[in-house]
């Protein structure tokens, strides 16, 4: 037995109701509420019957009611990625609005991304930046801060700032660090932040009459990239947001769902295969993390340069708002692709 329109339209007016009320949905609900082609409350009764034999709908204790099952959702998320409403230019404005200040650093910039989504859609939202290590570098600057001593800052790709204080020559002047930093930016200009170090060592030779210089730049460049290696910013907006929903009232289910978003590993995970596809969409168990079997969550990717950067999470629970969802990443994923673009061709 195949799911006909028909069966289609009252799947999605039940997930429509239980998504708003979290309540069992029975067929006297969707007539009266949905007028599906005017069928009566008996013919709908009947079609929920078979949504049920076919794995869509569920029967929780002795209801006459029934709720969405993960497949039910499944089909309605995709039957709305193709034709998921857009934000509204208001909604979009106001998105805007709470990025519109410049960031100097990424965890700034998608700290506020995270909090933006997550106060749009009402849920919890996790955002993984640029692994930092793949990022290529744009600029080096030595900026002296006092005597024998300078700020070092990197300036990547992903519009990120690293900087690490380092020791200079007692007769460095200021003039003496902006002319190695000009040539710094020259040698190494597109190298990823993972290359860097290795390369200074080449280097050394021909800036020997800088040696302590060089290696206080390289040491610096070392501590840059073990705190780079592998890894990548977390921003987590909302995280209490989960707990307004009747499935997480419990106690210990909410401890253990705040406990999770604690655990950046977990995240880390969850986020990683959003990089296949622009959504990516996992129900319950389908997450593998524990605290999150009442719980969907929906991924979207983010790019630079038509290279993979990130991707944002939106968690809720399974009867989540998806067409909103789906608009509000949309927009968050092109707004963070075109603003991660725009710092690099800078």
């Amino acid at each position: 037995m195949s799911i006909d329109e028909r069966k289609l339209r009252i799947l999605h007016a039940i997930i429509d109701d239980y998504i708003m009320t979290a309540m069992p949905v029975g067929s006297r609900t969707v007539s009266k509420k949905y007028k599906v082609d005017g069928l009566s409350s008996a013919t709908i009764r009947n079609e929920m019957s078979d949504l049920e034999a076919l794995g869509y709908l569920d029967q929780p204790h002795t209801s006459a009611g029934r709720v969405p099952s993960a497949k039910a959702y499944r089909l309605y998320v995709e039957s709305l990625l193709g034709a998921a409403p857009k934000l509204t230019p208001g909604e979009s404005a106001k998105l805007r609005a709470r990025l519109s200040a410049r960031e100097r650093q990424l965890r700034d910039l998608i700290e506020r991304a995270a909090r933006a989504v997550a106060e749009a859609t009402g849920y919890t939202t996790v955002i993984a930046g640029p692994a930092a290590t793949e990022q290529r570098l744009k600029s080096i600057q030595i900026v002296p801060v006092s005597e024998r001593v300078a700020l070092l800052v990197i300036v990547t790709d992903a519009a990120v700032f690293k900087d690490a204080t380092m020791n200079t020559d007692e007769d460095a002047t200021a003039e003496q660090l902006f002319i190695i930093s000009r040539m710094l930016t020259d040698q190494l200009q597109g190298l990823t932040v993972g290359e860097i170090g290795p390369r200074l060592e080449m280097m050394r030779s021909s800036l020997s009459e800088h040696a302590r210089v060089m290696r206080s730049l390289i040491d610096a460049m070392g501590r840059i990239g073990r705190e780079a290696a592998d890894t990548r910013e977390i921003a987590v907006g909302g995280g209490s947001n989960i707990l307004r929903f009747p499935e997480y009232s419990d106690a210990n289910k909410a401890r253990t769902f705040l406990t999770m978003l604690e655990a950046r590993e977990y995240l880390r995970t969850l986020l990683a295969a959003g990089q296949d596809g622009m959504f990516t969409l996992r129900i319950g168990a389908e997450t593998g993390v524990p605290g999150m079997e009442d719980c969907a969550m929906i991924t979207a990717s983010y790019t630079a340069a038509g290279e993979h950067q990130g991707a944002i999470g939106v968690i809720g629970p399974v009867r989540m708002r998806y067409g909103h969802v789906l608009s509000v990443l949309e927009f968050m994923a092109r707004y963070l692709s075109e603003t991660l673009f725009m710092s690099s061709e800078l």
